[in-house]
């Protein structure tokens, strides 16, 4: 199923870093996008930390596109939001569809080999 309209969903109330990023995607002029904020499950978590996403998003752009041009376009949108470029976003997972692709799903991410014990 498509939604019409974008979605978003993070994990904190105050989200400087995911609102940026979501700013960013609508160029894509995407069906869905879901954005998880998944930096709780990374070492060196704190309240409020935006350094790891998991983006799942539906787009036109992406019709005839290989899977590393849709990664690049994207990153190529959110370039100056990453910590290579002095940004705050250490990993973005990307799970990029056209919307005959779409069928609602979501991969389950995997652990972080350094995430936190406790």
């Amino acid at each position: 199923m498509t939604t019409n309209t974008p979605t978003t969903n993070t994990s904190s109330t105050s989200t400087p870093t995911a609102d940026a990023l979501n700013n960013e995607l609508q160029a894509l002029q995407a069906q869905h996008i879901e954005l998880v904020n998944e930096s709780m499950n990374h070492a060196g978590y704190f309240d409020g930390k935006e350094s790891h996403f998991k983006l799942t998003i539906v787009s036109d752009a992406f019709e005839g596109k290989r899977l590393v041009a849709r990664h690049q376009l994207v990153y190529a949108l959110v370039n100056s939001l990453l910590t290579s470029q002095g940004g705050q976003i250490h990993a973005l997972a990307i799970h990029a569809y056209t919307p005959t692709e779409w069928q609602g799903q979501s991969p389950e991410s995997p652990l972080c080999a350094g995430q936190n014990k406790g």
